[in-house]
């Protein structure tokens, strides 16, 4: 496994010494593997508000120590030990796998360190593991699965739930379950399959036979692909329109015809017509040759931002720690998704957008719930 230290051009420094007045960043994220673009683009994100600050925070210099986490909770106990005690990082940023991400939080919670959370979505993560000095910046899975129920919930009385059965599955089919019952639903079934299985025939079968007025589903990555190909193939889209928080996130050019016309609930949406937004995609395609900015890009310039509210309260003193944690806390964000700020677990406080899969974007064509707040009932600050 690599580890890199990496420094910013405009400090003008090289190597892995570490200047006295550095402030220095440690991003454990996957750079290697199914989620390596996932990683890339938060880290593009995270660098971009770092260097619209002229590549400065409060006046010190910035350095970056990379590790790739490799998605592999095995290993995320001696990683983020590594960054923590033997390359002194100021702050824990990562990560993608919620796996890796509890382990992270329980090495930052004992080591008492800044940790902000670019992406990984367990709902522990600000439940029963929040402290005062770990933040979240993209959603719980909670959050994701209750804004696909509060969406279906204006438009079906009944739905069958499809998802992989492990934690993300469970949790965000929680949040959908919750909502949409709230608002008048039934969940008639729950089906679930083993991860990261993709034999979806049998279970697409026993939906036209239970005849649902819609259909949830979690699933990720190629996965996702497969299932809007086979619902599309078997008539069931027509009959039973299929709703998710993530199913066409990035896999739309890969999903083609299957996927066009699906609505999903989420925190951001492709091309949102806002002036923050449309500044933060001209200056993320000038660093990044042209690249669109996506959702994991937003997470990461987001935990960006919030280290820079902590860090600039404290003009720069990382001894600060209370002090710098308390702004953070307070913070309240002019993100690209929109206002943001931070629930008393750390949790984003975000609107979760309703997006039409059209082409190869997921546009917002609707709000299904306005700044929600995940109640994070396990949570007890220590």
């Amino acid at each position: 496994m690599a580890h890199v230290v990496t420094v910013l051009a405009f400090t003008g420094l090289t190597g892995t010494a570490r200047a006295a007045d550095n402030v220095r960043i440690g991003l454990m994220l996957p750079y290697s593997g199914t989620f390596a673009d996932l990683g890339k683009n938060i880290t593009n994100g995270f660098k971009l508000a770092i260097a619209e600050k002229g590549g400065k925070i409060a006046g010190r210099d910035v350095e970056f120590v990379t590790l790739d986490d490799e998605s592999d909770p095995a290993k995320a106990n001696e990683n983020a030990n590594k960054l923590i005690k033997r390359d002194k990082v100021d702050v824990l940023v990562g990560t993608v796998h919620s796996g890796v991400a509890l382990t992270m939080a329980r090495v930052a919670r004992s080591a008492g360190i800044p940790m902000i959370i670019p992406n990984a979505g367990a709902d522990e993560l600000t439940g029963a593991l929040c402290a005062p000095n770990i933040f979240r910046t993209s959603f719980s899975n909670w959050q994701a699965g209750y804004g696909v129920g509060a969406l279906m919930a204006q438009k079906h009385k009944s739905a069958v739930a499809l998802a992989w059965k492990y934690a993300a599955g469970d949790e965000q089919t929680a949040g959908f379950k919750e909502a949409f019952e709230k608002g008048g639903g039934k969940v008639l079934k729950h089906l679930t399959l083993p991860f990261p299985n993709t034999e979806f025939q049998p279970l697409l079968t026993e939906i036209a036979s239970i005849k649902p007025e819609a259909a949830y589903t979690f699933v990720a990555g190629a996965a996702q692909v497969k299932l809007a190909k086979d619902y599309h193939a078997a008539g069931l889209r027509s009959r039973i329109p299929l709703y998710g928080a993530f199913i066409t996130e990035g896999t739309l050019q890969a999903q083609g015809e299957s996927a066009q016309g699906l609505l999903t609930v989420l925190h951001y949406a492709d091309g949102l017509e806002t002036p923050r937004n449309k500044s933060f995609i001209e200056s993320y395609k000038k660093a990044y040759g042209g690249a669109t900015p996506d959702v994991f890009a937003v997470q990461g310039y987001d935990a960006a931002q919030l280290y820079l509210v902590g860090l600039e309260a404290v003009e720069g003193d990382t001894s600060k720690r209370k002090e710098m944690l308390k702004a953070m806390e307070n913070a309240k964000l002019d993100s690209p998704r929109g206002p943001l700020s931070f629930s008393k677990s750390h949790n984003p406080v975000q609107d979760m957008y309703i997006r039409e899969a059209r082409g190869n974007q997921n546009v917002m064509v609707g709000v299904a719930v306005k700044q929600l707040v995940d109640p994070s009932p396990e949570c007890k600050m220590q």
